[in-house]
């Protein structure tokens, strides 16, 4: 029962980016975070191999992102794809493995970028008073920033796996006392 609930979660929390891009995607981000709170909040009977359910729940958002991304012209749309291809490589891969370890060398930028490029519309226009050029140097500086960002994430839940002994209630009030703390 708590793989449908969550399901249903993560698949409701994907739709907005349909209509609004990229708050959309910051909610379907959001929702996709959620897993861990609510494995802490329900008592459903648990579920299972957590890391496959996560993965394959990601694809629901990520073809949400897609089916925008689709939509878009030039760089943005085509280095989208890309990296969307790049992951499903690296889906692929760990489902044959199952190796955690080996989505560090997969890690999903696609949705660092479709969150970019989405989000550029909202910010860069008041910034420089000019649309954002995707010429060489731009991208490959936000593909190298977006990429050192992710392989952090994924070495942090899949190399270290820092947060595999907590639940999400305890890392919050770890975070919580250490603002708390004297400098």
């Amino acid at each position: 029962m708590e793989i449908l609930v969550v399901g249903a979660i993560r698949v409701l929390g994907s739709l907005p980016v349909l209509r609004w891009a990229f708050v959309g995607g910051l909610i379907a981000v959001f929702i996709d975070l959620s897993d861990l709170l609510w494995m802490n909040l329900l008592d459903l009977g648990g579920l299972g191999d957590y890391q496959r359910f996560d993965k394959y729940s990601d694809l629901v958002y990520l073809l949400t992102f897609l089916l925008v991304a689709w939509r878009w012209q030039g760089p943005a749309k085509d280095i989208a794809l890309a990296l969307l291809g790049y992951r499903l490589v690296g889906f692929v891969v760990f489902e044959t493995t199952g190796n955690r370890d080996l989505l560090l060398f997969f890690p999903n930028v696609f949705e660092f970028w479709f969150l970019f490029a989405a989000s550029l519309p909202h910010w860069y226009p008041r910034l420089r008073g000019a649309q954002f050029r995707f010429n060489r140097r731009n991208v490959a500086f936000w593909l190298a920033f977006l990429t050192a960002i992710k392989t952090f994430q994924e070495f942090v839940l899949h190399e270290g796996r820092w947060l595999d002994d907590f639940t999400f209630i305890e890392a919050l009030e770890a975070i919580w006392s250490w603002l708390r703390a004297p400098l």
